[in-house]
């Protein structure tokens, strides 16, 4: 098996740990653990850079998408396709939101920061989940 056929395994885990560093890094700042959360925040950054750079080279080289199989249930095809969708268009935002976020983090404007962090972080976690869903419908449940 080529190697790059192993990628979206490794994205979804790298999705998968980037759930999870969000969560933290949400329950430090919380928490009041200002250095943990700025840590964790990076960390879950350099995860999700990672995973787009996996995911691009993926792509890449299957020179293309994996479709979704028409022998699945309606149901289930509907269901993957609405979830594929606002996924990959609030994707798209994540970058531009998290680095808007994280500079304004890194540069002490706590106020900004936590303004953008409204909306940074659900669209971000909401985008990670997603991806190990659609991991899951696509290479797991109906691959």
């Amino acid at each position: 098996m080529e190697w790059y056929l192993y990628l979206p395994h490794v994205n979804a885990t790298l999705n998968a740990i980037a759930v999870l560093l969000l969560v933290i890094g949400y329950v430090l700042i919380k928490q009041g653990k200002v250095s943990a959360h700025k840590r964790t925040m990076l960390t879950c950054f350099g995860v999700s850079t990672l995973f787009l750079v996996c995911y691009l080279t993926y792509h890449a080289m299957i020179g293309g998408s994996r479709k979704f199989p028409e022998t699945a249930p309606t149901i289930v095809r509907t269901t993957y396709l609405i979830i594929l969708a606002s996924h990959a268009i609030l994707a798209i935002f994540v970058p531009f939101l998290a680095l808007i976020t994280i500079y304004l983090g890194l540069k002490d404007r706590r106020e900004s920061h936590r303004k953008w962090a409204k909306w940074t972080f659900p669209i971000w976690l909401y985008v990670s989940v997603t991806g190990v869903v659609v991991y899951w419908l696509l290479y797991q449940a109906y691959g």
